[in-house]
């Protein structure tokens, strides 16, 4: 295969790229780094990615990092089906949630920040849990309010920020976030995972599950 997915079962930022590798119909392998045994740390992990955080995707011998950076070569280079919409002001909303999600949400509910709390920090598995629930509820209730379900995030056709949203609510979920308040979200997700291509790419349905 000419593609390949460094990643890890349980991370949401590849959760993402195995969607649209999954939408655009491309045959991928998976390369399985287990952030929980610290397999991105290693110095062959690290000659591949050197910031040392899946996803990296191989295609044809170049390697990418970073998931939207990922997910947008794709959209690019496999146009079919689009994944931004064309008009520039929902192209731009569209990234916007999208951003809402990979740069304000999930960098501080990482692997890598809640080891640091709790190994670096000393803090009780307790107050991580409140940190991690307080920082998804923050951002969710802002998405519940950005989102237009029909049934999708924007409309009727999937887009980037369903992509991301997806994942997101599955960890949500994995740690016992309420969510009770947010009906609209909870609505496209399960619009999302109705699609054989969100649905193969769930955690447990992945080689390296766990």
């Amino acid at each position: 295969m000419a593609i390949k997915l460094y990643g890890f079962f349980r991370s949401s930022a590849a959760f993402r790229v195995r969607i649209a590798l999954n939408l655009k119909k491309l045959d991928y392998e998976t390369a399985a780094i287990h952030l929980r045994r610290n397999d991105q740390s290693k110095s062959d992990y690290l000659a591949v990615n050197p910031q040392g955080l899946v996803p990296t995707l191989e295609d044809g011998g170049r390697r990418l990092i970073q998931s939207l950076a990922i997910i947008e070569y794709l959209d690019e280079t496999h146009p079919d089906p689009p994944l931004l919409p064309k008009e520039p002001i929902a192209r731009a909303q569209v990234r916007a949630l999208a951003d809402v999600i990979a740069c304000d949400i999930h960098p501080l509910n990482n692997v890598g920040p809640l080891r640091y709390l709790k190994n670096e920090m000393h803090q009780e598995q307790s107050a991580i849990d409140s940190w991690y629930h307080h920082w998804v509820r923050t951002g969710f209730e802002a998405l519940e309010a950005l989102v237009r379900p029909a049934p999708y995030a924007f409309g009727s056709q999937v887009t980037l920020a369903d992509v991301c949203l997806v994942p997101q609510v599955y960890n949500a979920r994995r740690l016992k976030v309420p969510l009770d308040t947010f009906p609209k979200i909870v609505g496209i997700e399960a619009a999302c995972l109705a699609l054989p291509a969100f649905d193969r790419a769930r955690p447990e349905n992945q080689p390296d599950a766990e």
